[in-house]
């Protein structure tokens, strides 16, 4: 596929995208493209939002791609190739890389960091090192950090907050022991990355790309910013309605630079369940849940763990989040800031999923009643997503 398509095929296509939504891929049935047809535009006008997009995987493969609403304030609309900021679901396609690494016995989950790192972790201290991924200094005076195993980085459970500058004083501290519960943290995945770069030599932007990317056809999915992203672009719009400029991210964060379309991200949803590339215990490994979660909500990072869980089947995966539903069991990765509202859901059960990505942090609001009109009532934890927040129901907007 072209990097961009020339820009006749895009003003001919516009019509149609912004009336009905531009749909790619063969569909599993016209009832469900109906269904959407009817139900995202519906769920836009109740929100607010802008610009949605979905892709839906079964038996391993697309079956649908469709694209409702704009991509930016002018009104060019939202197409399948549309560049999208990933946001974190950069680790659930960063966990797909780091199990290939295990596979190959190039790295261990239960082996220490130490272990791969060539000097001890806070001696790592100079400006470009803080500003690449996390000023690691701020750990000197406390040894848990050799305690730390990539599987507590990938399940969130190395004690971090979930950034350094969240931190009074902007230094990185481990608030409980290694491994004993979840807190989710990017900085704990900026580590890991950090181990494989500077113990393992290896370049995270560039093997992505050539392990996982390529291979799937995904011509429109970096871990840096590509110029020639920019003429089919999609800005954020935020909880005010206000637009926000694409960042162009000029460093690979495996916390969360993936830039990518709704199609290429649809690519990525079937290549897991199918586990390409992955042995099946690779596999299995990396979408089962490997430690409990017993908090309210994932935000704030650092809570206190319930006495009783509210949501018992809910557990950490690597770089995934799993859970036991009535469908059985299933994994799923959210994604979020300020503009921007992702969400990717796949059952194990006729290897079915459902990725969303959404230009506009409104559409969160209607992730819920959208993922039940194509996969049935899953036993996602919303709540512990997304907290208080009050969705979008269809009856409602009738």
């Amino acid at each position: 596929m072209a990097r961009h398509q020339p820009h006749f095929i895009a003003t001919a296509l516009a019509g149609l995208c912004l009336l009905s939504g531009c749909v790619t891929g063969a569909p599993r049935g016209q009832n469900l493209a109906g269904t959407l047809d009817t139900l995202v535009p519906a769920a836009m006008t109740a929100t607010g939002a802008r610009g949605v997009a979905i892709a839906v995987v079964s038996d391993g493969k697309v079956t649908l791609t469709k694209t409702y609403g704009v991509r930016n304030a002018a009104g060019d609309p939202l197409a399948p190739d549309t560049i999208m900021y990933g946001a974190s679901l950069t680790k659930a396609a960063f966990g797909y890389f780091v199990m290939q690494l295990v596979d190959e016995g190039k790295l261990d989950l239960d082996t220490t960091i130490d272990h791969y790192l060539p000097q001890p972790l806070p001696s790592y201290d100079s400006e470009s090192d803080a500003n690449r991924y996390v000023p690691w200094a701020g750990l000197a005076e406390d040894g848990r950090w050799r305690k730390i195993t990539p599987r507590m980085l990938l399940t969130h459970s190395a004690g971090f907050h979930n950034f350094a500058f969240l931190e009074p004083d902007g230094k990185l501290r481990i608030h409980f022991d290694p491994g004993e519960r979840y807190a989710y943290s990017g900085a704990g995945i900026l580590l890991l990355q950090f181990v494989l770069e500077r113990g393992l030599g290896l370049d995270v932007g560039a093997e992505m790309q050539r392990r996982i990317f390529d291979p799937q056809g995904m011509t429109r999915t970096s871990l840096i910013w590509r110029t020639d992203f920019r003429p089919n672009l999609a800005n954020g719009f935020g909880q005010d309605g206000q637009v926000e400029e694409h960042d162009e991210r000029s460093k690979v964060r495996a916390s969360g630079s993936m830039d990518t379309t709704i199609e290429d991200m649809g690519k990525l949803a079937a290549a897991y369940v199918r586990g390409d590339k992955l042995s099946p215990k690779a596999r299995q490994e990396m979408v089962k849940g490997q430690l409990p979660i017993s908090t309210k909500t994932q935000f704030p990072s650092l809570q206190t763990p319930l006495e009783q869980a509210p949501f018992p089947t809910l557990s950490a995966g690597l770089g995934v989040i799993a859970f036991n539903g009535p469908q059985g069991p299933g994994f799923y990765k959210g994604g979020h800031n300020d503009t921007t509202g992702n969400t990717w859901i796949c059952l194990e059960a006729g290897r079915k999923c459902v990725v969303l990505l959404a230009n506009d942090v409104r559409a969160e609001a209607a992730f819920p009643a959208i993922v039940q009109a194509v996969l049935g009532e899953t036993g996602v934890p919303w709540a512990w997503e997304y907290g208080d927040m009050k969705f979008f129901r269809p009856s409602a907007a009738k």
